[in-house]
């Protein structure tokens, strides 16, 4: 069997709790507010194209680079960190260095690490244990077209919320984007340090 509804709805889900563009809204009314451009069209294909991409040879180019998952996700946790301290404190840390015109924000950070990002890339290794790899697929997609949405309407979005709205959103989500970034931090680096020392023994 190919095709298998639970299989898509369950690996729909999962991702969908991982990536979680909704709670990430905060994050892209953060960006729009320093002037900085999102394409939705380039962030779903993007993102798209990077899981897919992922899913097949993921494993391999970390294994290339003599690298583990563990490693990856506390680099991408690290990044998630800074984030959100940008976000509590309203202060610039990442400084855009592209000579785009357009100032676009679409690849980093919004591709990578927000729906691109290393949660998302561990949970695509660890299903292809439990589903089949066209219904991962299925989910992915599903999952990519909610994102477009969600950038598409965003100023909608944002005329819903209110500046105020947007405001206090942008300090909430900021402490659970930094919560989700230290969880994610402590729980691979005490992996990453136990290899190392496995490896030096």
């Amino acid at each position: 069997m190919f095709f298998d509804g639970v299989e898509i709805v369950s690996a729909f889900l999962v991702l969908f709790a991982i990536i979680d563009v909704t709670g990430s809204v905060p994050i892209f009314l953060n960006l729009r507010s320093q002037n900085k451009t999102i394409h939705p069209e380039k962030a779903a294909s993007y993102s798209l194209a990077i899981l897919i991409g992922f899913l097949f040879v993921g494993e391999w180019i970390l294994k290339l680079f003599q690298l583990d998952i563990s490693a990856f996700a506390v680099a991408g946790a690290i990044v998630l960190l800074i984030l959100s301290i940008e976000m509590i404190f309203g202060v610039e840390i990442f400084k855009n260095d592209s000579t785009n015109s357009d100032n676009s924000s679409t690849l980093f950070p919004v591709v990578f690490p927000l729906i691109a990002g290393p949660g998302s890339f561990t949970t695509l290794l660890s299903m292809r244990a439990e589903f089949h790899i066209i219904n991962i697929i299925v989910a992915v997609f599903l999952n990519l077209v909610i994102v477009y949405l969600v950038l598409r309407y965003l100023d909608l979005v944002k005329k819903m919320l209110g500046e105020s709205g947007a405001y206090i959103l942008r300090k909430f989500f900021g402490v659970i984007l930094m919560a989700i970034s230290v969880k994610l931090l402590t729980s691979n680096l005490s992996v990453l340090i136990a290899t190392v020392n496995g490896g030096a023994l």
